[in-house]
């Protein structure tokens, strides 16, 4: 499977860097242009349950400057619900956002099971159990009940599951005490989250391992302030689900969290090029996409402009940039987000080449799932 990707990417690339040559996706006579490359860096999330033609949020994705879109069940700032009603709202919501896009892309979810389950019971849709649970049985029942996720949220249009978490965490912690993670023993959750991840990609979701490299230990949520582990993160137990599945050849993409720890005590993970392009790419050997978690969880605006978060993170080796726009909705967020990132390229701090790569990253993940 890496091998299948690496000779994508590079195919991919020189296309990209060769225009007349064609490529796979889209037109077969021209490269993408600068913009879409730009914009398929851009995940971001939007407030309404349906969007009309002329939705601004919609025309953004129309433009290409918004690639990719992340759904919520319920809006943090109102309290009230945001994307997600019912089955047939939400089927009828993903099919208007896709076909206002003119490539194809990621419509993407939490749904570890639990307490983090976007497509929540209480609508209708599957009782997915809490890794925590599912950490005490059998691997195969894992695997079996990612699928029957992965199968509902296929018929919905959803092609990306923000799961599973692969942090090693004890009850103790932030992401244990909301049984988010698979148990404190190491080498049993590694085998779950293969597991996991592989009942996804049975049934055509593309799984995500977060939040690298590892966050079982910390004791503050970076949504709401920031996170330090250096003192409690211990690679060989925090790595170890990563590099089983990397080595397993993960399918999916990898997210990374906001926590510093003792691989970059000055940066957060998700702009850290010592936590992205030296260990996870180099040597970890991972060459698919990476997300970085949500760029406006605090533990990054309390630090970071917009522009100096964005310019951190694709310089550390982030391929897409996520923004929920949730915990604080500003509604010309995405073309904020956007003219930052245009802007960087335009000024020279961020290369062509950057960007070609991780659009070539992005591409190749997108026409392997197309494929299942």
């Amino acid at each position: 499977m890496q091998r299948i990707v690496v000779l994508g990417i590079l195919l991919l690339s020189l296309t990209l860097l060769c225009p007349g040559s064609g490529w796979a996706v889209g037109s077969r006579q021209d490269p993408p242009s600068l913009e879409t490359m730009l914009g398929a860096m851009l995940m971001c999330g939007f407030r309404g349950s349906e969007l009309a033609s002329n939705d601004p949020f919609l025309q953004l994705v129309a433009q290409g400057h918004v690639g990719h879109v992340i759904l919520f069940d319920r809006d943090v700032q109102t309290g009230k619900s945001r994307n997600i009603l019912s089955r047939t709202q939400l089927t009828k919501l993903i099919a208007t956002v896709r076909q206002a896009s003119a490539r194809p892309m990621f419509v993407a979810v939490d749904q570890e099971g639990g307490k983090v389950s976007r497509l929540s019971p209480r609508l209708g849709f599957l009782s997915l159990p809490p890794a925590r649970q599912l950490g005490q049985g059998n691997p195969m029942s894992t695997r079996s009940w990612a699928q029957r996720s992965a199968a509902e949220m296929r018929e919905l249009g959803i092609n990306l599951d923000f799961a599973p978490v692969a942090d090693v965490a004890d009850r103790q912690s932030v992401i244990g005490r909301h049984e988010r993670s698979f148990g404190p023993n190491a080498q049993n959750c590694a085998q779950h989250v293969a597991a996991f991840g592989q009942g996804l990609w049975d049934r055509g979701i593309i799984p995500t391992l977060k939040h690298f490299p590892g966050i079982g230990c910390a004791a503050a949520d970076t949504h709401f302030q920031s996170a330090d582990i250096g003192r409690c993160f211990d690679n060989k137990r925090d790595l170890l689900p990563f590099t089983f599945a990397i080595r397993a050849g993960w399918p999916g993409m990898i997210m990374v969290g906001h926590a510093k720890s003792s691989l970059d005590p000055a940066r957060p993970a998700s702009l850290s090029p010592k936590v992205i392009n030296e260990l996870l790419r180099q040597t970890l050997g991972w060459q698919g996409v990476v997300i970085t978690d949500d760029l406006q969880m605090h533990a990054i605006t309390d630090a970071y402009s917009l522009e100096e978060s964005i310019f951190l993170a694709v310089q550390a080796g982030a391929d897409i940039l996520l923004f929920g726009n949730n915990l604080n909705w500003q509604e010309d967020l995405p073309q904020r987000a956007y003219a930052s990132l245009h802007k960087l390229v335009s000024e020279g701090r961020i290369s062509h080449e950057r960007i070609a790569t991780s659009y070539a990253r992005i591409r190749a993940l997108l026409a392997s799932q197309a494929k299942r």
